[in-house]
C-alpha cells in the first residue's frame, strides 16, 4: 500500500480492459432471462418489478427473493473481477487499515452465501451502472467504496486476516497439470513477487569467493585489447549490431571458448580448471520438463556441448536468457522468462546434486544482468554494457567457467563418497551417516518451502527404512522437526514417526536465505525496493482470557467465536506486532527424518487397497487430532502415503507432513506469511478465508479421493491424466476454485453425471460410494455449518462397506 493520493493512483493504473469479461457475462445473463442488453431497464428486470425512485427512475429493491439470485452472482463476479487487478493492493481500505483487496476478499463469503437475505440489490447497483456504462475509473472506484461501505457483514465471516496465516499459491501447488506457459507464468509471476535488481553488491558476494577471478579476469581482458585486431576496442569485435539473437549466440559461442582458453595458463589452482562451455540451441527442446521449455543460451559441465546436441535440464549450471530489444529487461519480459528456466533447473537436479539456489543471466540487446534465483525469490546485479564495459563481461563469462559446485549453488550438505551419498547427523551423542538410495520427491518451485525428500537407511542398516526432509522455512513457524516428536511421544498413530531433526549448516552457520545464500546482502539497496513489497512476518498476540482447561470435545460444536462474530469487543480483538524491527522476510533450511517410508496413496495396488490405506489416513488425522492436538491442514495426495510391502516396518498407511500444521489451543496465526498447499485439494470453506477446522481437513480426504478417480486408471497406469475440466483448478483464484467445488458437489445428480462423465474406467465401480461421502460432508449438497467429530466414523464407515462391495473387489480389466 502507498501514501500517494488515491487519484494519483487510479490514474496510474487505468482498469483498461480489466472488466470486460465482467460486461460479457452480465449480457449473457441478459441473454438467458430474454432481457434486452445493455438498457436502462436491464438491471430492473433481473431482479423483481422495479420500484419507482427519484426521476421516476427504477431502483432495485432490497429482495430476499430467487428473482435476486441472477444480480447477487453478477455481484460476486464483479468483486471477485476487481480483487484481481493490481490497483486494489495499492488502493486504501475503508476501514483505514489494509488495502481495498481486503475488504473485497471479505465481503465475496456473503454473496456466496446460501443465505438470499444476505444480498441487498439496491446497495451495488450504482456500481453495476457506473462499470455497464462505461463510466470513468475514479467514478467506479468511488462506487466500488460505496457499495462496500453499505454492505451488512456477512452471515460466515472469515477468520481475521491478519489472525489467519495468509495463503499464497506457488508453482509446486499444480497437481496433475500440463503446465502450459500462460499458466505457469501467472502463477510464477505471483511466486516470485518483487525481483530485486541493480544490487550494488551482487558481484562481491556471488564471485568474490572464486579463487584468482580478478587477476585472471584483467590479464585476459588486458589479452583481448592486444594486437593489431583486438577483440575488444571500443567494444567487442563481432559484435552484431543489431543483437539478432542467432547472430549474438555464435558470437557468445566463439569468444567464450577463447576466453576460457585465454584463462588456462592463470588457474590459481594446480588441478584443471571445470571444463564448461556454452550451450547455444535456442530453438531445441532441453529435456526434463512436464511441458515443452527450450533455452536460448546457458553454461553446461560438459565440453562436448554443441548446437545439435540433446541435454537435459539437470545438465544446466547457468540458465540464460537473450532478447535483442533493450527494453526487454523488465519484470513481464525477460526476468520471468529466465524464472521459468531457473524453477525447471532446480526440479531436474535433484538426485546427484541438489541446488540452494540458482545463477542466471539475462542479456537484452547489449545489457547484460546476473541474476540469483532462491526460496525467497529473485535479486539481480546492476546492469552493465557488455561493450563498454568489457572487464566485468569477462569477469562474468569466467566465473561461470570457474566457479565450484557449492558457488554455483550446489547443496555441500550432501556429501558424495565413491559411488554413495549421504548426510551426516548428530544424534543421541554420536555421530550417524545415513546413505541417500533415491529422491522421492522434488518440488517444482522457486519460492517456497521447496521440500526435497530422500528415501535414505542408516549406514551398514539397510533394513530400516528413514526419509530425509529438506524444506525451507520461515523461522518463525513452529519446526515440523517439534510436531513430530511431540506426535510421536504422545502415542499418535498412523503419522510418519520422529527420528531427528536440525537446522541445516553450511559454512559452519545455519542455512539461511538471507545471511547465508545472499551473504547478508540488503534488498533495501535495490533500485526497485518498496517496503511495501516486503511485508515482516507476523505474530499475532491475543488479549483474550485463557483458553487453558476448556473441554476439547467439538462434537456438535458451533464455530467458534473467531469464525462466528462479525467483530470482537475492543478488550478482546487480537492485534498483530512485527515479529522483528526489520521487515525483510527470511527463510532457513530445516531437516527432518523420519521412520516411516511408503508411496502416495494413489499407487495403491488395488481398490480395496486405496480405500484402507485412506481409512487409515482418517485415523492418523483423528488420533494426530485429540491425542497430540495438532491439526494438519496440508491433506493432499502427496502427504496420504501407502505401505504394502510386508518386510517394510512402517504403518500401513500414514500421513505425512506437518509444515503447517498447528496446535489446537493455539489461536494466532503461525507468524508467517505464504501459507502454501495444492489447491485442488482446499476445502470449500479455507479457499473463502475461514479459520481451519479439522472438518475442513476431512472435506480435504473427499477431494483427494475424488481427485485420484478422475486422473488415475489404476496401479498399472503409471502416468497420471490432465483432465481439462479440472486444469483450472490449479490456476484460478480461491474464490472462483470455491465456486466450481461447489458447483461439483451441490447437487447430487449433477455430481453422479460427471462422476460418470470423468472418473476413470478403474474408479467408476466408486461412483456410489464417493456420492455417499459427498452426502455426508456436504449435508445437503451444502458446506457444514458446525463441527462434527461424530464424520470421522461416518466417513471411515462408509469406506469400510466399500471395500467390502463385490463391485469394487472384482478384478478390472484395466489391471490386467
Amino acid at each position: 500500500m502507498t501514501d500517494r493520493p488515491q487519484s494519483e493512483i487510479i490514474r496510474e493504473h487505468p482498469i483498461g480492459t480489466g472488466l470486460d469479461a465482467f460486461r460479457a457475462s452480465f449480457e449473457s445473463v441478459c441473454k438467458d432471462r430474454g432481457i434486452s442488453c445493455p438498457t436502462p431497464d436491464a438491471l430492473s428486470q433481473l431482479g423483481p418489478q422495479g420500484v419507482k425512485g427519484e426521476g421516476d427512475r427504477p431502483t432495485l429493491p432490497r429482495c430476499p427473493s430467487n428473482h435476486c439470485l441472477d444480480l447477487r452472482g453478477l455481484a460476486f463476479s464483479l468483486l471477485d473481477t476487481l480483487q484481481t487487478l493490481p490497483i486494489t493492493r495499492l488502493l486504501r481500505s475503508n476501514t483505514g487499515s489494509g488495502t481495498l483487496r481486503i475488504d473485497l476478499l471479505r465481503r465475496l463469503p456473503a454473496l456466496d452465501s446460501d443465505d438470499v437475505n444476505n444480498f441487498h440489490s439496491d446497495q451495488f447497483e450504482p456500481l453495476f451502472n457506473a462499470v455497464l456504462t462505461n463510466k470513468p475509473d475514479d467514478e467506479i472506484w468511488r462506487q466500488v467504496y460505496c457499495a462496500l461501505t453499505e454492505a451488512t457483514p456477512p452471515p460466515r465471516p472469515t477468520a481475521s486476516y491478519f489472525r489467519q496465516t495468509p495463503r499464497s499459491i506457488n508453482t509446486s501447488s499444480f497437481a496433475n497439470s500440463s503446465e502450459y506457459r500462460k499458466h505457469v507464468d501467472m502463477v510464477l509471476k505471483d511466486e516470485l513477487g518483487a525481483m530485486y535488481v541493480d544490487l550494488p553488491d551482487f558481484h562481491d558476494i556471488f564471485f568474490g569467493r572464486v579463487a584468482g577471478l580478478k587477476t585472471a579476469s584483467e590479464a585476459v581482458f588486458n589479452k583481448c585489447t592486444e594486437g593489431s585486431e583486438p577483440l575488444f576496442r571500443n567494444g567487442w569485435c563481432g559484435w552484431p549490431t543489431d543483437a539478432n539473437q542467432n547472430r549474438v549466440l555464435d558470437w557468445f559461442a566463439e569468444l567464450s571458448e577463447k576466453l576460457a582458453m585465454f584463462a588456462e595458463e592463470y588457474n590459481p589452482n594446480q588441478t584443471p580448471t571445470p571444463r564448461r562451455r556454452l550451450l547455444v540451441q535456442p530453438n531445441k527442446r532441453i529435456l526434463g520438463s512436464i511441458a515443452e521449455r527450450k533455452l536460448d543460451v546457458g553454461f553446461v559441465d560438459d565440453s562436448k556441448a554443441g548446437k545439435d546436441t540433446q541435454w537435459r535440464w539437470s545438465h544446466v549450471l547457468v540458465p540464460g536468457e537473450l532478447k535483442s530489444n533493450p527494453s526487454a529487461d523488465i519484470a513481464s519480459n525477460a526476468w520471468l522468462d529466465l524464472g521459468k528456466y531457473a524453477r525447471e533447473v532446480f526440479a531436474a537436479q535433484d538426485t546427484q546434486d541438489s541446488r540452494r539456489f540458482v545463477l542466471g543471466f539475462t542479456i537484452c540487446g547489449s545489457f547484460m544482468r546476473i541474476w540469483e534465483f532462491d526460496r525467497l525469490g529473485a535479486i539481480a546485479s546492476k546492469q552493465f554494457d557488455i561493450n563498454r564495459e568489457g572487464l566485468q563481461f569477462v569477469s562474468t563469462v569466467l566465473a561461470f567457467l570457474w566457479m565450484s559446485e557449492e558457488e554455483l549453488g550446489f547443496d555441500p550438505s550432501i556429501i558424495k563418497e565413491d559411488d554413495k551419498r549421504f548426510v551426516q547427523i548428530k544424534r543421541n551423542d554420536s555421530t550417524e551417516r545415513l546413505i541417500i538410495d533415491k529422491v522421492m520427491l522434488r518440488a517444482r518451485c522457486i519460492s517456497g518451502r521447496a521440500t526435497t525428500c530422500w528415501k535414505a537407511h542408516p549406514e551398514g542398516d539397510p533394513q530400516t527404512p528413514l526419509v530425509i526432509k529438506d524444506s525451507w522455512q520461515y523461522p518463525e513457524r513452529d519446526e515440523e522437526g517439534e510436531l513430530l516428536r511431540d506426535a510421536t511421544d504422545k502415542g499418535v498413530v498412523n503419522v510418519a514417526r520422529y527420528y531427528h531433526h536440525e537446522t541445516v549448516q553450511v559454512r559452519g552457520a545455519d542455512d539461511d536465505i538471507r545471511s547465508n545464500v545472499r551473504g547478508g546482502m540488503d534488498v533495501s539497496t535495490a533500485k526497485n525496493y518498496r517496503p511495501e513489497r516486503s511485508t515482516p512476518p507476523t505474530r499475532t498476540v491475543t488479549a483474550s482470557a485463557s483458553r487453558k482447561g476448556r473441554s476439547t470435545s467439538m462434537a456438535g460444536k458451533k464455530r467458534s467465536s473467531s469464525q462466528t462474530d462479525a467483530a470482537l469487543p475492543s478488550s478482546k480483538r487480537s492485534c498483530t506486532t512485527q515479529a522483528s524491527s526489520d521487515a525483510l522476510p527470511n527463510r532457513v533450511r530445516r531437516r527432518v527424518i523420519v521412520r516411516d517410508y511408503g508411496r502416495p496413496i494413489y499407487k495403491a495396488s488395488s481398490r480395496a487397497a486405496l480405500l484402507a490405506a485412506l481409512k487409515g489416513c482418517i485415523d492418523g488425522h483423528e488420533s494426530l487430532w485429540r491425542k497430540a492436538g495438532l491439526l494438519h491442514r496440508d491433506i493432499s495426495i502427496n502427504n496420504l502415503m501407502i505401505n504394502e510391502d510386508d518386510n517394510n516396518p512402517s504403518w500401513p498407511s500414514f500421513l505425512i507432513d506437518l509444515d503447517l500444521a498447528v496446535r489446537k489451543e493455539r489461536e494466532g496465526a503461525s507468524g508467517a506469511k505464504g501459507m502454501t498447499g495444492t489447491r485442488a485439494f482446499m476445502a470449500i470453506g479455507v479457499l473463502l478465508g475461514e479459520q481451519h477446522s479439522f472438518m475442513h481437513d476431512l472435506e480435504s480426504f473427499f477431494w483427494v479421493l475424488f481427485w485420484i478417480c478422475v486422473h488415475y486408471n489404476g496401479p498399472n497406469d503409471s502416468d497420471s491424466m490432465v483432465v481439462d475440466e479440472f486444469e483450472q483448478w490449479n490456476y484460478t483464484s480461491p474464490v472462483t476454485l470455491a465456486k466450481l467445488k461447489k458447483a461439483t458437489v451441490d447437487d447430487e445428480g449433477d455430481f453422479i453425471e460427471s462422476a460418470e462423465e470423468n472418473f476413470t474406467p478403474y474408479y467408476r465401480p466408486l461412483i456410489p460410494w464417493v456420492n455417499k461421502l459427498r452426502r455426508e460432508v456436504f449435508p445437503n449438497g451444502g458446506r457444514w455449518k458446525k463441527e462434527d467429530e461424530g464424520l470421522y466414523d461416518r466417513m471411515r464407515g462408509i469406506l469400510e462397506k466399500a471395500r467390502e462391495d463385490p463391485k469394487v473387489l472384482r478384478r478390472d480389466s484395466s489391471t490386467n
